[in-house]
């Protein structure tokens, strides 16, 4: 099969049938074979009665139900599992994604040989809060990453089919899909600019908590890609520097005493200088801090991913 189509659907009941009409349109007129495969994440309006009555009409539409609502990114994750197209494409369900961008994307993937294509929505039609924080974020995971992508967050995106395999999205994480990926070992990573259309139904399913989730979610991938395997060489470095500070302070504090005690002088107590107090507390936070590395690496032992690594090719094996 040529081409997955994953779509996460989350009370989206009037676009439905418009988009799968546009989409096996599209993918008809480029010759591709594919199947398009819904996830309804937990909808409480009747998508899910909609999607049903598309698979029956049409042979490509497939369809999975959550219990509730999980999430964009438990959406992805399960669409991803059940592909298996040479090509996977997301896009959002609201039709605010175009379907005509699909024959580039694919063709972007398989000529170009780019592991993933994300869109760019250059012209957005979002509101102005959304736009000024999308672009704060985007700078800010450019920044962090070293991916030059102008938008990571768009929906509409391609990947090998080896790509989806081969990372887990969960939480928050489908913002930063192509940083999961570069640290999978996926480096070659493209960008077109593509349709953003103005919401044709109902209302936009975020709210303002997705702006502080983004922020944290930004915190959390990066730390997993640099210190997932290895939390001590963090922790333990942080902790050994704050602990030699605070043993440096008190070295300092107990020196000063037997200075005054040489030249038989009154020597005031280490317990009075706020500095003792300091040092002290210093020396315990780098403790934790190592403890906290240590534990870290102890759990990453037991971990059964601690040595799930990827292959790329393979000679007489």
């Amino acid at each position: 099969m040529d081409l997955s189509i994953v779509v996460p659907v989350y009370n989206e009941e009037e676009s439905l049938p418009e988009l799968t009409a546009w989409i096996e349109k599209v993918c008809i007129n480029a010759r591709l074979s594919f199947e398009l495969i819904f996830i309804d994440d937990g909808s409480s309006d009747s998508s899910w009665k909609i999607i049903s009555g598309l698979s029956i009409e049409k042979s490509f539409v497939k369809g999975l139900r959550f219990r509730r609502n999980y999430g964009k990114a438990a959406a992805l994750h399960t669409g991803f599992h059940e592909a298996s197209g040479e090509v996977v494409i997301t896009m959002d369900s609201d039709l605010q994604d175009s379907p005509d961008e699909i024959p580039e994307l694919v063709r972007m993937i398989r000529e170009d040989d780019f592991d993933i294509v994300s869109g760019w929505k250059k012209k957005r039609y979002d509101p102005f809060i959304k736009r000024v924080t999308s672009r704060f974020y985007n700078r800010t995971a450019r920044w962090s990453s070293g991916i030059k992508l102008h938008d990571f967050n768009c929906g509409l995106k391609a990947y090998k089919n080896e790509v989806v395999k081969s990372i887990e999205v969960f939480g928050e994480m489908h913002r930063y899909i192509p940083m999961l990926a570069k640290e999978a070992g996926f480096h070659k990573i493209g960008e077109k600019i593509v349709e953003h259309r103005a919401r044709k139904y109902g209302v936009t399913k975020y709210g303002i908590d997705r702006f502080i989730k983004g922020y944290l979610d930004l915190l959390t991938i990066g730390f997993i890609t640099r210190f997932g395997k290895s939390p001590m060489h963090l922790f333990g470095s942080l902790g050994t520097l704050m602990f030699l500070i605070g043993f440096i302070m008190a070295g300092f504090l107990g020196g000063r005493k037997l200075w005054y005690v040489y030249n038989n002088q009154r020597a005031p107590l280490v317990t009075e200088s706020p500095f003792f107090y300091i040092a002290l507390t210093v020396m315990i936070i780098g403790t934790l801090l190592f403890l906290t590395g240590f534990l870290g690496e102890l759990i990453n032992r037991n971990s059964s991913e601690r040595n799930n690594y990827l292959i790329k090719d393979k000679i007489n094996i």
